[in-house]
């Protein structure tokens, strides 16, 4: 089956480069033994992670197939079904010195995160990674932003989550790889497209002369309102340490929150969850530019790109449910303001001002999903956020929501799951946010050279979070 890629997906495929790897990432940890032989949960290995993602491949049809460009660029890339598929090419296993700390593990993640994915092969991969401490394994998974639309295209992690200990059935696959297309086929069906239909033709003439973000700007409808207003205003973001150009290589740190301290702050303020979040990273923020030796005056600002905010549609402490719709908006983040109270004052109002002029983007397909993962989210977020023009946001924040219950990989309870996305151009640092099972976890993503000190803004969120319990008295 040869399928052409959206222009969107054009466009992610073709900003790849060796200093910005376009994939989104999430890590897992995994419980290798059952903390409790009786709940039924079971152990974890690469045999079993192995025949788990086959079985399940049926469910995401691109993670068989690979991108092929057209000859002499006359149209869009193709989607082909790769003949040499070989799943444990992208299943793979790594091992820490045993006992592996969670230090030791973040180092890898940062390592992994730095390698761009082979565009010659399906643009995923996916590793074991044993030797974990405390009866734990991590299993990350990288997958190319081009392969993932949160809609039609899933990301992996949807498929091999399961909401009970014992792994639900699914039908047989008898998956047979198709010859794939010679150049010349290629040429062929192109050229056949331009010749019947004119609007086909015109792209073609349209992108030999465009540069990177004239493609970038013909993404998805859903956004194209707001980078329209952003441009048509000219805001440019403040100077930061968010801003510079970046190295190959990435560092990657963690913080752990418990989801019970934002409803006590969203009770307390009458703010939302997501109000609340923010408002904790802001003060994180804050914190990391005064250890910098940053004067931060009271109007001092920084500003995020917050491609994706997930509503709740159930009552008001079942964030387990996200709702269909998801939204996107330039936000100023008040660093400079020493109150954590009016820092909250200033999201929140800021939150619902947007809120009432952007436009939705459907994600009819995650919310129906039965072992529901937030990776295909955050890809959506990274999407929305490329669409604004590079000067106007300082650094991209993405919050989506995962399963308010354990789920269980292979039968193995997962504790613990990080988004980690990628660096957007000239940006040192994105922060990913996903609540599980009472908790919620920031992924931190950072330039190697650019950001070495992301470990004080892990540090950060936590303190934050005190000041602002703190100020719930």
């Amino acid at each position: 089956m040869i399928t052409r890629l959206t222009p969107q997906d054009a466009s992610f495929f073709r900003l790849e480069s060796s200093r910005n790897p376009m994939h989104i990432g999430s890590l897992a940890i995994v419980r290798v033994a059952p903390e409790d032989p009786g709940d039924g949960s079971a152990c974890v290995d690469y045999q079993t992670l192995l025949d788990l993602v086959d079985s399940r491949l049926s469910m995401v049809p691109r993670y068989r197939r690979r991108v092929r460009e057209v000859p002499f660029k006359l149209g869009r890339p193709v989607w082909v079904e790769d003949s040499r598929f070989d799943l444990t090419y992208h299943v793979r296993r790594s091992a820490l010195p045993t006992p592996g700390s969670d230090e030791q593990l973040y180092e890898l993640v940062g390592r992994l995160s730095s390698r761009p994915l082979d565009p010659s092969r399906p643009l995923w991969e996916m590793y074991l990674i044993e030797g974990l401490s405390d009866d734990r394994c991590a299993i990350f998974t990288k997958t190319h932003s081009a392969l993932v639309d949160g809609d039609t295209a899933l990301e992996i992690g949807h498929v091999i989550l399961d909401s009970g200990p014992s792994p639900r059935v699914v039908a047989t696959d008898t998956w047979v790889a198709h010859r794939e297309p010679g150049e010349v086929e290629l040429l062929g069906m192109s050229l056949a497209e331009m010749a019947t239909q004119p609007a086909a033709a015109w792209e073609v003439v349209r992108d030999a002369g465009a540069n990177a973000s004239a493609v970038v700007a013909a993404a998805g409808k859903a956004v194209d309102a707001a980078v329209s207003r952003v441009r048509a205003a000219g805001r440019t973001a403040p100077d930061s340490p968010f801003n510079t150009s970046i190295s190959r290589c990435r560092r990657f740190d963690i913080a752990r929150t418990d989801l019970e301290d934002y409803r006590r702050i969203r009770r307390h303020f009458d703010c939302s969850i997501n109000d609340a979040i923010l408002a904790v990273m802001t003060g994180a923020l804050r914190i990391f530019l005064q250890s910098r030796g940053e004067v931060l005056v009271e109007s001092a600002v920084l500003r995020a790109v917050v491609p994706m905010s997930v509503y709740v549609d159930g009552p008001p402490d079942d964030t387990a449910r996200p709702a269909s719709e998801v939204s996107s908006f330039l936000i100023d983040l008040p660093v400079g303001e020493q109150n954590p109270v009016m820092r909250l004052s200033h999201i929140s109002h800021a939150t619902a001002e947007n809120s009432r002029h952007e436009r939705a983007v459907r994600a009819r397909t995650l919310v129906h999903m039965a072992g529901f993962a937030p990776a295909s989210l955050h890809a959506m977020s990274v999407r929305a956020a490329s669409t604004f023009a590079e000067h106007t946001f300082n650094l991209v924040i993405t919050n989506a929501p995962g399963p308010q219950r354990p789920m269980y990989i292979g039968g193995a309870r997962m504790l613990e799951m990080y988004p980690v996305s990628p660096l957007l151009r000239n940006q040192a640092s994105s922060i990913g946010i996903t609540s599980y099972d009472g908790r919620v976890f920031y992924g931190l993503n950072a330039d190697r050279e650019a950001m070495a000190d992301i470990a004080v803004l892990a540090a950060a969120v936590r303190e934050s979070m005190e000041e602002m319990l703190g100020a719930c008295v």
